[in-house]
């Protein structure tokens, strides 16, 4: 079982040695990952690890998903999600 608390979108990217992943629910939430099985194993422990980031810098956490669904598409959007990715990183 995954006990994910928020939805994921894994997507395929240009390089095929990689995939790209992030949350709709949680904002600013992304990662990469060499195959869809640790996408999920890195977004797992990643999701916690930014939510205490929040937390931590009193932002706003996102209420828990009381139904997450998993989405793996054939799709590259990481762009605009590494972008929200930088900007959280380098608040």
């Amino acid at each position: 079982m995954l006990d994910l608390k928020y939805s994921l979108v894994i997507e395929a990217t240009d390089d095929p040695t990689f995939f790209g992943f992030y949350s709709p629910d949680l904002e600013g939430f992304a990662g990469i990952g060499h195959s869809v099985e640790n996408c999920l194993y890195q977004a797992k422990w990643a999701m916690a690890e930014h939510v205490a980031i929040l937390r931590q810098k009193r932002l706003r956490v996102p209420k828990l998903n009381p139904r997450p669904v998993i989405l793996s598409q054939n799709e590259n959007r990481s762009r605009r999600r590494r972008k929200a990715h930088a900007k959280l990183v380098q608040d």
